[in-house]
């Protein structure tokens, strides 16, 4: 069973909540890190803690909520070992896992519907990464972050 770590702002609020639903509903394992309604909150809070129990191997992979979801992927992509995409739609998606191995996805509540966020989570969940001539490109990534990141 996969472990899901879970985390939004205020505007990621009711579609996280959503796709919590759909991901236990599925088996999933869920942690989430809030927030836990539409009061006003900062969101890096709730990034970098997502970002952290991902890249310290804790939970398997995690889906951030914000607005847009530009800044809970700016967040994200500061703690070494994290590579989140936003996505808007189903190729996007298939696309941050097959070539970029992506381990944070990334939802605008204010941008999707619920419907269309579903399909692209179970999609980003279900698309292996494809390795070979990607894999030499993750590494790169990886020996930059270890020279480069505290």
């Amino acid at each position: 069973m996969k472990k899901i770590a879970l985390g939004s702002d205020h505007a990621g609020y009711e579609l996280k909540e959503h796709i919590k639903d759909v991901l236990y509903e599925a088996g999933y394992d869920v942690l989430d890190f809030g927030t836990d309604s539409e009061a006003s909150v900062d969101y890096p809070y709730f990034g970098f803690e997502v970002a952290k129990t991902v890249s310290d191997g804790k939970t398997d992979a995690g889906i951030l909520f914000c607005g847009t979801g530009i800044g809970m992927t700016i967040v994200a992509n500061k703690v070494k070992g994290i590579r989140a995409a936003l996505v808007n739609d189903l190729y996007t998606a298939i696309q941050s896992r097959r070539h970029n191995d992506a381990n944070i996805l990334v939802l605008g509540g204010r941008v999707l519907g619920k419907g269309l966020a579903e399909e692209i989570v179970k999609t980003w969940l279900a698309t292996p990464f494809d390795g070979g001539r990607h894999e030499k490109r993750i590494e790169k990534i990886t020996e930059w972050e270890k020279e480069h990141f505290m």
